[in-house]
């Protein structure tokens, strides 16, 4: 499955760079302006990867849950996901730009593996549930960029991971054929997409994973750094 490779997917948030301290903070931020209780790293951490829209319904739906919101009663006007939602996406959007990269740090191993993918000839594209501006300006930030020939977000395509449409549609931009292209990512929403798009999986064991263990995802080839796989 892993010989004859022409070119690499690989995912953003868990996979190269460390971003639950950004997500913690805007999040926060959000939930502040909307006189929500704060949500906690572990919280994060089992929720983020299918996208902003997600996380931040997801979460919402998490604090409305809580105690003190419940038991506020009359104090406090009537609140939903639904009815928060729009604001929240806002408030959110306005947070992460403002602080995307300053609370993450790439994960060791991922400059050194990624020139190695390089030097061994391999076309390499960027592939995240995130959205594109927020991707395209991490990878800027944290001196990823010039490694990627296409970048992809949640918002490129009509379809997020695990859905295959969007790996389907990276191979088409790199010219190569899925079964010739690996998909290297940190959840089961990438090693669900690479099977059904037809590609080789690799994940990496220190990433998010909805807090499930990673060895549970379909995989051809677990890594604990990206440059522990000899190109």
């Amino acid at each position: 499955m892993l010989s004859n490779i022409q070119a690499v997917i690989v995912d953003l948030d868990g996979t190269m760079v460390d971003t639950l301290g950004d997500f913690e903070v805007a999040l926060n931020r959000t939930m502040a302006d909307l006189g929500l209780p704060g949500v906690d790293r572990a919280a994060v951490e089992r929720t983020v990867g299918k996208g902003s829209e997600h996380l931040i319904r997801s979460l919402l739906a998490e604090q409305l849950r809580r105690p003190e919101v419940i038991g506020c009663g009359e104090a406090c006007p009537a609140m939903s996901v639904d009815a928060l939602f729009d604001r929240a996406w806002r408030q959110y959007q306005h947070h992460y730009l403002g602080i995307n990269g300053q609370f993450s740090d790439v994960f060791a191993g991922v400059e050194a593996g990624l020139r190695a993918m390089q030097a061994a000839g391999l076309g390499l594209a960027c592939l995240t549930n995130k959205p594109l501006a927020f991707a395209q300006d991490l990878l800027k930030v944290k001196g990823l960029d010039g490694f990627f020939s296409q970048v992809f977000g949640g918002d490129s395509f009509e379809r997020k991971k695990p859905d295959p449409l969007p790996l389907l549609k990276t191979c088409e931009a790199l010219g190569t054929l899925p079964a010739r292209t690996v998909m290297v990512g940190d959840s089961q929403n990438d090693a669900l997409a690479a099977r059904a798009a037809g590609c080789p999986v690799v994940l990496v064991t220190y990433g998010y994973n909805h807090g499930q263990p990673i060895a549970q995802a379909p995989h051809d080839l677990l890594l604990d750094s990206l440059a522990d796989w000899r190109w």
